[in-house]
């Protein structure tokens, strides 16, 4: 294994590949992307949606992962897509690398794409003997209606 920490283009790939299986609901094939005792957080930035209880998720642990997962995508709209876009590493340390970037999300609505509230996916990539890991996954969903910044600072 190498201790060179994953590049931006690396976790580009593994988010294509994580999204790629959820959305299609191949949650078992989620396991290899998270290392045994990852962490895994959702939420929205509000707080205040109707859809709360079904987006929020605080687990530790791939299997607690995987089988949250399963159930919130048996109960999610398809086909929905995510698309993972401006991965950015913050920090490395060794074989890890922090990473922000922002999600879409569509579904179709009527025949037609229709967005549905992206966010901020805040994590740490993890480069294994079997090949990249997430070891945190920290989604923050988007609710509140877009303002000038300058009126939201």
């Amino acid at each position: 294994m190498s201790n060179d920490a994953p590049t931006a283009a690396e976790i580009t790939e593994l988010l294509a590949h994580w999204w790629h299986r959820y959305d299609e609901g191949q949650i078992e094939e989620l396991r290899p992307y998270l290392t045994p005792d990852a962490t895994f957080r959702t939420r929205t930035d509000t707080g205040t949606t109707d859809w709360e209880e079904f987006v929020r998720a605080d687990f530790r642990g791939r299997d607690e992962i995987v089988f949250w997962q399963e159930k919130h995508r048996q109960a999610s709209p398809h086909p929905l897509r995510h698309m993972t876009t401006n991965v950015a590493v913050e920090a490395t340390a060794g074989a890890s690398a922090d990473f922000v970037s922002y999600l879409m999300v569509t579904q179709v609505v009527g025949g037609s794409p229709a967005p549905i509230p992206g966010g901020i996916l805040r994590g740490t990539a993890v480069r294994t003997d079997d090949g990249l890991a997430l070891s945190h996954f920290e989604l923050v969903l988007y609710t509140q209606d877009s303002i000038p910044l300058q009126d939201r600072q």
